[in-house]
């Protein structure tokens, strides 16, 4: 059952109430409700441009499983008490407003477009085409195709796609469920990838807003705690899975 009293963006819809994340203060995400777990492999074309997420590994989930978010355990996606030792900086920076607040907004002939860019999680399904802020901007039923595509796919919400007559978000109907990215093309593992307006608490007991697209850091680098800013590609992060594919 969802009652949640909590800010909801527009177009989520959200989990029932006994899903939720809790930031533990420097240490894991607490994980409650036993959402499914599963890795989601960023799947390319022969250009190297992102296409699908391919289902991978799936783990055994259960009420308040903790999972990694210093980028250290030996036991990922599952905390192993690394974060005890290592030294990273776990500290929340991200702000509690409503991501469209600092968004902006490019106007298509059908469909507009949203991009808060300070949560762009490197998924880059973005590049594909002509690329979405140009996708958005064309007439035809196949730009608007590849601009649904490329926006529902983008892991950590930073894109949205909007109806320009009716004004409503686009977004899939999401079941609660947890994925852990691996993206072989560029040689790293990726955020936790959090569907279906799962609510997150932050370690002080301030809820974020609840939204359908979700990515968490787990690399522990982000300069946008607890959400992905990117920055796994950058520094390389592997989580070590064995045998992602599954």
């Amino acid at each position: 059952m969802t009652t949640t009293k909590h800010a909801v963006q527009q177009g989520t819809t959200p989990a029932p109430d006994n899903v939720w994340i809790k930031i533990s203060a420097g240490g894991p995400y607490i994980v409650h409700g036993a959402p499914p777990v599963q890795v989601a492999i960023i799947g390319v074309d022969e250009k190297g441009t992102s296409t699908e997420y391919v289902k991978g590994k799936a783990f055994a989930s259960k009420e308040g499983m903790a999972l990694c978010r210093c980028g250290h355990s030996k036991n990922a996606p599952f905390c192993d008490g690394s974060h005890l030792k290592a030294a990273v900086d776990l500290t929340e920076t991200a702000s509690f407003e409503p991501m469209l607040n600092e968004a902006t907004e490019i106007d298509g002939p059908a469909l507009a477009l949203t991009d808060n860019e300070k949560f762009c999680a490197y998924g880059r399904f973005c590049d594909a085409a002509n690329r979405v802020w140009n996708e958005v901007q064309m007439t035809g039923a196949a730009h608007e195709r590849n601009t649904i595509h490329m926006t529902t796919h983008c892991p950590g919400g930073r894109l949205m796609v909007w109806d320009e007559k009716t004004r409503q978000p686009i977004e899939p109907a999401e079941a609660a469920a947890i994925r852990p990215i691996e993206d072989p093309s560029m040689g790293c593992s990726g955020p936790l990838m959090v569907r279906g307006g799962v609510r997150v608490e932050s370690a002080e007991g301030r809820s974020y807003e609840i939204r359908n697209r979700q990515a968490l850091c787990r690399c522990g680098h982000s300069s946008n705690k607890p959400f992905c800013d990117g920055t796994h590609a950058s520094v390389k992060y592997h989580d070590g899975i064995q045998n992602p594919q599954g």
